[in-house]
């Protein structure tokens, strides 16, 4: 091991202390939400910046998890529309690019054309809504899912990614015998995980952060997904300022804070499992041999 010479110990110390000192920059937002969020409305007015909280209440969850709320029915439908809307844009996206990749296919040039206009024009809000009606999926969960199946900027990605894999492999394959699913889920996906990764990440927080498309398209309340139900529970704490929870007056700024970990923890415990991968995927074109 190479002994390191004194102004690389003190450089290297440097490096360390500013990416400390950014590092707890960037969590001091998380940790002001998660304090504000069980510290009482009285000791917030009383100390104005509030790291670490004398009393502890977790008053604003309750309101938050309150049996009015509907917050629990509203986890689910985002579930099922995570899990399941995540997982069909994968399959679809994946078909897709890998129909596109292919440099012998008729037409293909064409096929690129439409695709990409479609990234840069749309039909609008009407229209859309229109379509959506006259498929028959307003007030039921696909139409949180169908409308939005394939993007177009990720099909676009996981078609370069395709494209700089070894023709070789394939080749190889259907000289074996392999028809082309064969080769696309048993040779293709493999080695494009890190993609896959990435890009099932955007899939995954889009559906879990959307709540517009619920507003437009459902009428039902049992149908509504988690983001909405907050919304609704942030805009009725404002409008009254304070609600009454086992004699203790809870803040709207409270409630607020409530409201974001309540939306952003679920999703952020998902990340670590696909952190290697992610790191991978983000550089996807990025650098070509």
């Amino acid at each position: 091991m190479t002994k390191l010479t004194l102004s690389e110990k003190v450089g290297r110390t440097a490096i360390y202390s500013i990416l400390t000192v950014i590092a707890l920059l960037t969590l001091f937002p998380f940790l002001y939400v998660v304090v504000i969020s069980i510290t009482p409305e009285s000791e917030v007015i009383r100390r104005g910046l509030v790291l670490i909280p004398e009393s502890v209440t977790f008053n604003a969850y309750k309101t938050v998890f309150g049996s009015g709320s509907g917050i629990l029915p509203a986890y689910q439908i985002t579930l099922f529309r995570t899990i399941v809307g995540t997982a069909l844009n994968l399959l679809f996206t994946l078909l897709g690019a890998y129909v596109l990749s292919k440099k012998a296919l008729p037409g293909r040039s064409g096929l690129l054309l439409f695709v990409i206009f479609t990234m840069l024009f749309s039909g609008g809000l009407i229209p859309t809504y229109i379509v959506v009606r006259s498929l028959e999926l307003t007030n039921t969960v696909w139409a949180l899912i169908v409308p939005g199946l394939i993007s177009v900027f990720n099909l676009v990605v996981v078609k370069g990614f395709f494209e700089q894999l070894p023709v070789e492999l394939e080749e190889s394959a259907k000289v074996d015998g392999a028809g082309e699913l064969k080769v696309l889920f048993s040779i293709i996906l493999p080695l494009s995980l890190p993609s896959i990764a990435t890009i099932g990440l955007f899939y995954a927080v889009g559906h879990w952060n959307s709540y517009f498309d619920a507003v437009i398209y459902l009428n039902k309340a049992n149908l509504m997904p988690l983001q909405v139900i907050l919304r609704n529970i942030l805009l009725s704490s404002q409008n009254q300022n304070m609600e009454q929870v086992n004699d203790a007056t809870v803040s709207s700024l409270a409630i607020q804070m409530a409201s974001v970990i309540v939306s952003t923890v679920p999703i952020l415990c998902v990340y670590p499992f696909i952190q290697n991968h992610f790191a991978k995927g983000v550089m996807i074109g990025a650098v070509k041999g």
